[in-house]
């Protein structure tokens, strides 16, 4: 019991903002408005709405990475593809029927996981740092994404999964959830929407259980003075693997639930563009913080599709001069510092109450 009540106090902690009623009251209404939220719109429009809940975890994973950890990497979308591919080959050769797409859906994120660990003993024990790392990993989604973009060919195929190079892949059953009366199907509407809406809220509060505990504290130490802290006795290499390897494997969920909501996946999904897109998110939002992150992320992609209706590349445009702003004006974050400016409003009113 008290162990279960030390695990719920690192919910607050000083590495992640907003604690207090005030701070869980908005959050519990804010869940409580996404949950009543299909019973006031369409199949189609919460369908589109799970879809931004898809990019979350990517986001919060280089928010892990990059924000918590300090390690700039643009190989997100690589494990992002890899998982996206490992589900769609793993539900092809065996199908969907008792639930098996749950189990491809765990496989395809431990093989993104198996493919960051090894990828991340090489740079971090071979003492790869700063912008060389991000380079490295950029590399490798670069490779990643032309080697499959040329995987056309009818020679191409694992089993009954066809790669079919730059169209991608495609035909991949949705997850489906057994059940007494018959499986659950969750298609791209509601059933997968609270689906992915649980997940968002479980690792949402499971990663800030995880920054604020002994393991985050020290990769933040390591973020500020990677020196000090293997002195004090830290193996900063272990402690930025594991780091990486729990990104990599939220940037896999990612691409699996992507797989799933869309029943395809293409190359272009691990390019140039999808890498920088959520450095972007993450940038404005609050690299530092997972709320400002979450926050942030679904603030910008819903500015995105919005801008898509004039063409896609005016919103990238946008997107980049985004970027540039908010690393001139609010470095550290817009939607981060919007909540240094409330915390500062908040904190100075109880003050004058009391």
């Amino acid at each position: 019991m008290n162990g279960l009540i030390s695990l719920f106090r690192r919910l607050e902690g000083p590495q992640t903002k907003g604690r207090g009623k005030l701070f869980w009251s908005v959050f519990v209404l804010a869940l409580v408005g996404a949950l009543a939220y299909p019973m006031f719109s369409d199949g189609y429009t919460v369908g589109n709405t799970a879809y931004f809940f898809v990019w979350v975890f990517i986001a919060l994973s280089l928010c892990l990475i990059w924000g918590y950890g300090g390690a700039l990497s643009f190989g997100q979308t690589a494990f992002f593809g890899i998982a996206g591919y490992s589900y769609g080959i793993l539900t092809l050769n065996f199908g969907a029927a008792y639930g098996f797409t749950l189990v491809a859906l765990l496989a395809a994120v431990a093989i993104a996981a198996v493919v960051a660990l090894l990828l991340g003993y090489f740079m971090f024990f071979g003492r790869i740092e700063g912008v060389f790392l991000g380079i490295v990993t950029l590399a490798v989604t670069l490779m990643l994404e032309r080697f499959m973009a040329q995987t056309a060919g009818p020679e191409w195929r694992i089993g009954a999964a066809r790669l079919n190079g730059f169209n991608g892949m495609s035909g991949m059953p949705p997850i489906t959830i057994p059940w007494f009366d018959g499986p659950i199907v969750l298609f791209a509407d509601v059933g997968l929407y609270y689906l992915i809406l649980a997940l968002v809220v479980v690792v949402y509060l499971g990663l800030r259980i995880l920054v604020n505990s002994s393991f985050g504290n020290v990769i933040v130490a390591i973020r500020e003075n990677p020196e000090r802290a293997e002195m004090l006795g830290y193996d900063i290499r272990k402690y930025q693997l594991i780091n990486f390897v729990i990104g990599a494997g939220l940037a896999g969920l990612s691409g699996v639930l992507y797989t799933a909501w869309g029943q395809y996946i293409t190359p272009s999904s691990m390019g140039m563009t999808s890498a920088a897109l959520p450095l972007i998110w993450v940038a404005v939002g609050g690299r530092s913080d997972l709320t400002s992150t979450l926050v942030g992320t679904l603030v910008v992609l819903a500015g995105f599709q919005a801008l898509t209706i004039y063409g896609s590349q005016y919103a990238l445009v946008v997107m980049g001069l985004l970027l540039v702003l908010t690393v001139l004006i609010a470095p550290n974050g817009l939607v981060l510092g919007a909540m240094n400016v409330i915390g500062r409003l908040v904190a100075r009113a109880k003050g004058g109450r009391n």
